[in-house]
Order: structure tokens, then C-alpha cells, then sequence
């Protein structure tokens, strides 16, 4: 992973994590991200044949969070530059060059190309089930995993009251 910039250090001494950092960070931990490189690896562009590729854990996880978020390569390619949790998950830096949204598309392609389907990849990992896929399934992943950081439902014996206030009264008549 890159070093840290100025900004990033910044970021990463915050007192409070977003849900969206607390999400990568479980994803962190629970996705078999060895594994996938391994599959991925022999198929992978090797530096030496024009220009130097990024590391293959920086492209696999901007390939999730792509998913996850439901971001095409445009929207991804900002993120990166706006979105800072999102450039740490990566291993990227303001400082570093960022994967423009053809480097973003041609990985994807790579991954559609070799078939890869991850949701074949079904490996127990404290206690989740991992069942992602690289297709339009990532978002129920994201619902299964999520559900732990869910807010409480409100019992239904519990009623929540409207508040009304009375009318003001203006000149002798309610308005």
C-alpha cells in the first residue's frame, strides 16, 4: 500500500468512523482477498509490457466497492478522488496516481473475460457466509452483512405520535 498523505493522516485520526468506513472495514476482514488474487494473478498484466499496472488488491477491491456501491467506471474514478475511505480501502493516495475510469473498465472486462464469478467462492469467514458475485447480486451481500450494524426496528406496540401544534391565531380567527 502507498504511503499516507498529509490528508489522509488527517482523516485517520477522526474520532468517529462513517457507516461506510465501518462497512470496508468488515469487508476487510471477511472477504478472502488471497484467494481471489490467486485466481486472478496468472491472468493479470505484468509490469514490463507498457505501462506499469497497479497492484492487483488495489484493482480487486475498487472492482467490489464498484459493486457494492453500484457505481459505473466514471462514478467510480470520482470516488476515488472525493471519497477518501474509499481511496484508503483501495490502498490509494491523493499523492499516487488513481485508476482513470478505461484502467477501471478494462480490469472489469479482464475479470468478465477469465469468467470469474466469486459467488463460486464460498468460503465460511467468522461466522458470514461469503456469497459475493462481480454481477448485479453484490447489493444483497451488502444487506446480509450489513444487517449486524442495522439500527434496532421499532416494536410495534411502541406508537410514535404526530406532533401537532395548534393553529396560530391571527386577528381574532385561526389561520
Amino acid at each position: 500500500m502507498n504511503q499516507l498523505s498529509f490528508a489522509d493522516t488527517e482523516f485517520t485520526s477522526k474520532h468517529r468512523k462513517t457507516r461506510k468506513e465501518l462497512f470496508l472495514g468488515r469487508m476487510d476482514e471477511l472477504i478472502p482477498w488471497q484467494q481471489l488474487e490467486d485466481q486472478i494473478e496468472p491472468l493479470y498484466p505484468k509490469a514490463g509490457n507498457g505501462r506499469r499496472p497497479y497492484p492487483l488488491s488495489t484493482m480487486l477491491r475498487i472492482h467490489f466497492m464498484q459493486n457494492w456501491y453500484n457505481m459505473g467506471d466514471p462514478a467510480m474514478e470520482d470516488a476515488l478522488y472525493e471519497i477518501t475511505s474509499m481511496r484508503l480501502f483501495a490502498g490509494l493516495s491523493l499523492e499516487g496516481a488513481i485508476p482513470d475510469r478505461t484502467t477501471i473498465m478494462n480490469f472489469r472486462h479482464l475479470l468478465e473475460k477469465i469468467s470469474l464469478d466469486v459467488s463460486s467462492l464460498k468460503k465460511s469467514t467468522n461466522g458470514y457466509q461469503i456469497q459475493a458475485s462481480t454481477s448485479k447480486k453484490a447489493p444483497s451481500l451488502t444487506r446480509r452483512l450489513l444487517k449486524p450494524l442495522a439500527r434496532p426496528k421499532i416494536k410495534p406496540n411502541h406508537v410514535i405520535q404526530k406532533c401537532i401544534r395548534p393553529r396560530k391565531e391571527i386577528n381574532g380567527s385561526l389561520g
